[in-house]
């Protein structure tokens, strides 16, 4: 599941640093070590190149805004999922539960289904580097 290639996806990638960009990309992969996003809203403008090997997390969203009064579900039982139940918790502190297909530690990353069905995420790509544990549920 890892070769998935997410074609014209609204995405918010992070950085380690803390920094976030909001755009769309046409050529993501999970096994590619960049991938290019253009700005928000300006998909005329030139894309901008983004290394894997800086990022945190690729979030898949709905909506680049969200519903700011939405609090992440974090348990499994509202989910009807068969994938290995996940808990992740990053390197700055922010921790995220859900569920994998394709969880490798030698890989560069793997993509998580938030446990919330009502989350902005449809998809999260984790980048292996950026991440502090992962424990099975």
């Amino acid at each position: 599941m890892t070769t998935v290639n997410c074609t014209t996806r609204m995405v918010v990638a992070k950085f380690v640093d803390g920094g976030k960009i909001k755009g769309v990309t046409h050529d993501f992969a999970a096994t590619k070590p960049e991938f290019h996003v253009f700005s928000r809203g300006d998909e005329s403008s030139k894309a901008l190149p983004i290394l894997i090997e800086d990022l945190k997390a690729v979030f898949f969203v709905k909506s680049y805004d969200g519903d700011l009064w939405h609090r992440e579900y974090k348990l499994f039982d509202r989910a009807n999922v068969t994938a290995r139940k996940i808990f992740v918790r990053f390197k700055d502190g922010e921790f995220m539960v859900g569920f994998t297909h394709g969880y490798n530690p030698d890989k560069q990353g793997f993509f998580l289904t938030p446990a919330d069905p009502d989350s902005n995420n449809s998809r999260i790509y984790v980048i292996n580097a950026a991440v502090d544990r992962i424990q099975w549920l």
